[in-house]
């Protein structure tokens, strides 16, 4: 507005030169807006914590999920203000408009609210919340800057983890895909001898007990417990690709977390193994308390490359580290059945000694190509390019089937879902 007047007041002196009486109105106009841009100035700053701000969020951000994020302002001068809010986020989230515009009465707070979407582990660091206040009159305004020089770790999708925490805790599971899987035959491990109750199993009653007690007893079970779960994360160049910002290698490692935490709340032991070119990091599976801040730790630190991943090696370290048959998780991705049979020998004798699941991912991308009425010779091309991609998928899952090696072919952004609901079920048919 400061700028409008003076070009005003320019434009009447102007004028005055040529007309008198002009030019005493200009005189008079300019004194007024000296004073109004004098008392302006002083009102503004004559309170030195005229007015404050915070902004809140999380001591880590969850990566691929959307992270809250608070500034909180208060107006602590003695009149109503209109301000203008900047949010100087990190580099990594390519925003530089993050900017509110509110009015706040004397005395009053206000709270900005709004999301932020990590797509990638690392240190995000926050620069200030700079806050620009007007005053009534609205010729001046007045900088703040608060909450500079913030860092914020991003972790692995600890969100996601929570949640399916939450459901298993509460029998929920079902909610999220998580198929209801009926246990096959009695893989379970005795518990104890109980007194029997309407709607126990009546194949479980133990006679010599009954005979001795004159009261239907029943030998009651519970899962097998301490069974070993590692989730062994491909870190190569083919896990790179991006699907809705997020790389395979981050969809991996999230479910990774997610199906650890679950693994041990079954009781069981989590592990986790990392691979490119050689292996990365190995922690042994276990299953005390501070076993999942120690998987959390290890998936944030891990570094990617751009080498071919060596199964060999990976194949030898799994031989001499894990002595314990246990269940595999095998988070990798390949795009031909001739890439897989590369790698073939290596996975098949892993397969031998522990039973491995090979996660390996669909290209959603090839569905627009595959769905859409093809009207060109172009557009007959990529989908025949589509079409032959996807059933090289199928194929690899065929062969994978007849060495009797367990598999999941999935969405990126089901990978979580699937791959808890194939524990579940191999734990069902008391293959672990």
């Amino acid at each position: 507005m400061l700028y409008y007047v003076v070009a005003v007041e320019a434009v009447l002196l102007v004028f005055g030169f040529f007309f008198p009486f002009v030019y005493g109105i200009a005189n008079i106009a300019l004194i007024i807006l000296v004073v109004l841009v004098v008392v302006d100035t002083l009102i503004l700053y004559s309170n030195r914590k005229g007015f404050f701000a915070r902004r809140d969020t999380l001591d880590k951000l969850s990566n691929g999920d959307d992270n809250p994020v608070q500034i909180v302002l208060e107006n602590q001068y003695l009149f109503p203000v209109r301000i203008s809010v900047i949010d100087e986020l990190p580099f990594q989230f390519q925003v530089r408009d993050k900017e509110f515009k509110l009015n706040i009465d004397s005395g009053k707070s206000k709270t900005i609210e709004y999301d932020l979407r990590p797509v990638k582990r690392g240190e995000y660091s926050f620069g200030a919340v700079n806050v620009f206040v007007k005053s009534p009159i609205g010729f001046m305004q007045r900088r703040y800057r608060f909450s500079q020089d913030m860092m914020v770790p991003v972790y692995p999708s600890f969100m996601q983890m929570r949640k399916f925490e939450l459901l298993a805790i509460s029998n929920q599971l079902t909610d999220a895909g998580i198929k209801k899987i009926r246990r096959r035959g009695n893989n379970a491990e005795f518990e104890q001898i109980k007194e029997y109750v309407a709607g126990d199993d009546y194949r479980t009653i133990n006679w010599k007990a009954t005979a001795r007690k004159n009261k239907l007893m029943i030998n009651q079970y519970q899962d097998e417990k301490s069974q070993q779960v590692y989730s062994v994360i491909d870190m190569g160049r083919i896990m790179r690709m991006p699907f809705e910002g997020l790389s395979l290698l981050d969809y991996a490692i999230n479910s990774s977390l997610v199906i650890s935490n679950i693994a041990m709340l079954k009781q069981d032991k989590a592990g986790i193994i990392t691979f490119s070119n050689r292996v990365q990091a190995i922690l042994p599976a276990d299953r005390r308390n501070a076993q999942l801040r120690k998987i959390l730790e290890l998936l944030y630190n891990q570094k990617t490359g751009y080498l071919e991943s060596d199964y060999e090696h990976l194949y030898a370290t799994i031989k001499t580290k894990i002595n314990q048959r246990s269940l595999v998780l095998l988070y990798s991705n390949f795009e031909s059945l001739s890439g897989l049979q590369r790698q073939l020998k290596y996975i098949r004798r892993l397969a031998k000694v522990h039973l491995l699941v090979v996660i390996f991912f669909e290209n959603t991308e090839l569905r627009s190509f595959i769905d859409k009425a093809a009207t060109s010779a172009e557009e007959i091309y990529n989908k025949t390019i589509a079409e032959k991609l996807a059933y090289e998928k199928k194929l690899i899952v065929k062969e994978l089937e007849k060495y009797g090696i367990q598999s999941i072919l999935t969405a990126p952004q089901q990978l979580s879902v699937n791959t808890i609901n194939k524990y579940l079920e191999l734990k069902a048919r008391g293959l672990i």
